[in-house]
């Protein structure tokens, strides 16, 4: 595998450490839990929801919780002594953690559960002052009579 160098990036960039960051945290091997499975879906311009397969839990046994641009969602079934004795146990409900990188500006509006899955609404707002703004561009004639240019030094070329 190759190992790139990020140091370039690091030595001349200047704000872009959580990219910087994502990009080396990606790279590195970590063996991924894919428990449980989920969905990422766009449902508008700047809307988004990620489903997640959640069957065996209830919603009181979930925790979501977004900090610093990172939604981390957890779950744990508390097993009673003497509940049950399975033969077999194909709904898995193993206490599991997933994580997601949210863009700056990604805010979670709502979460909800039903029928086994989790789902989480999430919107980007972007605020008014980092929106592009139109600039009005004023007439020729007008912007020449409010600044008359004058002239402090001039001597002509011999």
């Amino acid at each position: 595998m190759t190992n790139i160098n990020y140091d370039p990036f690091w030595r001349t960039s200047v704000g872009f450490d959580r990219l910087l960051n994502l990009m080396d945290q990606s790279l590195r091997f970590v063996p991924e839990d894919n428990y449980p499975p989920c969905n990422i879906v766009r449902t508008g311009e700047d809307r988004y929801r990620i489903t997640l397969a959640v069957a065996g839990f209830k919603p009181e046994q979930i925790n979501v919780v977004a900090h610093q641009n990172v939604l981390t969602i957890t779950g744990k079934v508390e097993e009673k002594q003497g509940a049950a004795d399975y033969l077999y146990r194909g709904i898995a409900g193993r206490p599991f953690e997933r994580r997601f990188n949210l863009a700056d500006f990604v805010e979670v509006k709502r979460a909800s559960f039903e029928d086994g899955l989790l789902q989480i609404e999430l919107v980007r707002e972007v605020p008014e002052a980092m929106k592009p703004r139109q600039i009005k561009i004023e007439g020729g004639s007008q912007s020449l009579s409010e600044s008359n240019p004058k002239t402090i030094e001039h001597s002509e070329a011999a």
